[in-house]
C-alpha cells in the first residue's frame, strides 16, 4: 500500500467509527466536500497536511494519532 492510500483508508475507517458520511466529515473539518472526495478516490495524489491537520481537527484528533493508525505500519518507499 502506498501512502496515498493509507491516508484514504484512515480516513474512512475514522468516519466508519464515528457513522459520519463524506459530507459531514467535510463540514465538520471546514474542507470542501470535493476536496474530502478527491483524497478518498484517488484523485488527489499528494494531499497537504494542512489539509490532513484540518481533517484531523474536525475528527477530534492529532496527526500523531491520525498517522498511529495500523495503515501507516510497513507502507512501501515512495522513491523507486
Amino acid at each position: 500500500m502506498d501512502t496515498r492510500a493509507a491516508v484514504a483508508n484512515r480516513l474512512v475507517a475514522l468516519c466508519g467509527q464515528r457513522g459520519w458520511t463524506v459530507h459531514k466529515l467535510a463540514t465538520e473539518s471546514a474542507v470542501p466536500p470535493s476536496t474530502v472526495k478527491s483524497i478518498l478516490y484517488g484523485n488527489s495524489k499528494n494531499p497537504g497536511v494542512v489539509t490532513i491537520k484540518m481533517l484531523c481537527d474536525g475528527l477530534g484528533i492529532t496527526l500523531e494519532e491520525f498517522f498511529s493508525g495500523e495503515e501507516f505500519t510497513g507502507l512501501e518507499q515512495e522513491i523507486h
